[in-house]
């Protein structure tokens, strides 16, 4: 169904847009007419938008942190609730990731066998974060995605600023794990990493990385394409357990990914206009200004 005189443009049924349809039916409320009504969800839908594009030409420049601020973006800036808004950076992750992981894949900067095995763990991990989500109070939730994205980028910080104290603390393999401790290793770290993915919404690359190198023995390189293809599976699933749950919002879902994809191509052409130590430390400020006022307004 659609609300009456409203040109039948905005669907209300049972899979309409559940966060926008109580913004929708609020306005009935207020004494609006049909076309002041209008007027003021095309002007909600078109900022949102707009935001989207802003914040994916930030994350396509700075190439970090992008589902946190994301979260950040729809449940502090439009009100989304925080449920819906881990579903939405969820499924959008699962298009970012499959055409990052595919372009890795055919520089050879994927391990596959490594990718396929924690990848599948994650599938599991993924389904059973979104379930625990579900049932977490949505104040609880704001407060640990808020935590999950600031501990993030500390991850960045001190990868990018002490690369050498890091080096030094965490001695990582020379050579590829192979064998029954692939297995014994990599399924359990996919449900740990699918689990923080599904219950907070965010890709937990910075984790995800730091155990490839540190305990796979994957290289540097191979490690950021390898992770795009643990976190495609990752995110898939978790966008599907959401969906289930009937938090995805197939609107701001839609809105979310077109403005993210167009505002990231627009942003990725000027990262090599950038400076370094701008690029390192809008890397690290993206996710701690995200995850700060998650926590600050949750």
């Amino acid at each position: 169904m659609c609300i009456a005189g409203w040109g039948d443009t905005i669907p209300l049924g049972p899979q309409g847009p559940s966060s926008l349809r109580t913004f929708f039916l609020s306005l009935q409320t207020e004494g609006l007419s049909p076309p002041e009504r209008e007027r003021i969800i095309y002007k909600e839908i078109f900022m949102l938008f707009i935001s989207m594009i802003l914040l994916g030409a930030v994350i396509g420049f700075v190439g970090a942190g992008g589902a946190g601020v994301t979260i950040t973006l729809l449940t502090v800036g439009f009100g989304v609730p925080i449920h819906t808004a881990l579903a939405v950076a969820l499924a959008s992750m699962t298009f970012t990731m499959l055409s990052g992981a595919y372009s890795h894949f055919r520089e050879h900067e994927v391990v596959v066998k490594v990718g396929a095995i924690i990848g599948g763990g994650g599938v599991a991990g993924a389904l059973l974060g979104a379930a625990v989500s579900d049932h977490m109070p949505s104040d609880d939730l704001s407060f640990m995605t808020g935590l999950m994205i600031l501990s993030s980028a500390l991850i960045l910080y001190v990868k990018l600023y002490h690369a050498d104290w890091l080096n030094h603390h965490l001695h990582g393999r020379r050579t590829l794990l192979t064998g029954k401790k692939l297995y014994i290793y990599g399924i359990p770290t996919g449900i740990v990493s699918g689990f923080l993915a599904g219950a907070f919404g965010i890709g937990a690359a910075a984790y995800i990385q730091i155990a490839l190198m540190v305990i796979f023995g994957v290289s540097l390189l191979q490690s950021i394409g390898t992770c795009m293809m643990i976190i495609l599976p990752i995110s898939a699933s978790g966008g599907l357990g959401y969906l289930a749950s009937g938090h995805l919002d197939m609107w701001i879902f839609l809105q979310t990914l077109a403005g993210l994809t167009i505002g990231a191509w627009m942003g990725a052409k000027m990262t090599h206009l950038a400076p370094l130590p701008l690029l390192k430390a809008s890397i690290v400020a993206l996710p701690t200004i995200g995850g700060g006022i998650m926590m600050l307004f949750h």
